[in-house]
């Protein structure tokens, strides 16, 4: 079994509306090359630098103007979306990225390590996710699961998206630009990807508040369609047997001898 994916390299705005109009119109170009799944950034309902106070003002529900955007739109192409999205949840926001299909929300990921280095403090806006089961979504066969950003500094949330099953890990991002930071991105990325032979497909924001190089990995680090510093599109067919031929050949799931425990 194989599914084509997309990854979508846009910069989210203060206008909600512009965020929905913009997603609709890469996803229509994704869907025109043929992807199945189409991701977008960390913050694409609502993103400000730096983070003030009306991301509680414009964070919406899960059923929301926002998700219902994004439902429709993966109507009208047929796809699932995974996008980020500013949840509603009391004094401070989630940080929350939905997978949507036609029917509806397929999967739900809360950003779990928030990103209070390197000068920034998310958790004056943000609470983190609860360390929940995952949850994952089939696309044409293949397992599909989430994490945000800054996890990605985290192998272990990868590690539980593959023991629950994952052949895909997807990384929506804003992954603020900084001293050897692009170096960082597309090292961690390849990294999680290795270690767990999964395809690994990642989109963050272009310049200037992001690195860009939004990425679609395969189970060997190998990058298979990218994106450079701009707004664009990649698009890569994902294959099943492609992970099933490396875990024979590189078995680390199998050979693990600790496993993850959370606090």
């Amino acid at each position: 079994m194989s599914s084509t994916v997309a990854v979508c390299q846009f910069s989210p705005t203060a206008s909600p509306a512009d965020n929905r109009a913009r997603i609709a119109e890469l996803t229509a170009a994704a869907a025109g090359r043929g992807a199945r799944l189409v991701v977008f950034p960390e913050y694409s309902s609502y993103f400000v630098d730096p983070m003030d106070a009306t991301l509680a003002a414009n964070a919406e529900r899960l059923d929301g103007d926002f998700v219902q955007a994004l439902q429709e739109t993966a109507t009208v192409h047929d796809v699932t979306i995974v996008a980020g999205l500013v949840e509603a949840a009391g004094e401070r926001v989630r940080n929350t990225l939905v997978a949507v299909d036609p029917a509806g929300v397929r999967a739900v990921y809360r950003k779990q390590h928030l990103y209070d280095a390197f000068g920034q403090t998310e958790s004056d806006w943000i609470e983190p996710g609860a360390l929940d089961e995952p949850q994952t979504f089939v696309v044409d066969g293949l397992r599909f699961a989430m994490m945000t950003c800054y996890d990605l500094r985290f192998p272990e949330v990868a590690r539980t998206l593959v023991d629950a099953g994952a052949d895909v890990i997807v990384v929506p991002a804003e992954w603020v630009r900084g001293a050897l930071k692009e170096h960082h991105w597309t090292t961690l990325l390849a990294a999680r990807a290795i270690e767990n032979t999964v395809y690994v497909v990642a989109a963050d924001h272009p310049g200037p508040i992001g690195v860009g190089h939004s990425q679609i990995i395969d189970p060997q680090g190998v990058v298979v369609a990218g994106i450079g510093t701009s707004e664009g599109v990649a698009v890569a067919e994902l294959a099943e047997d492609a992970v099933t031929r490396v875990r024979e050949t590189n078995p680390v799931l199998r050979l693990r001898r600790y496993r993850v425990v959370s606090r």
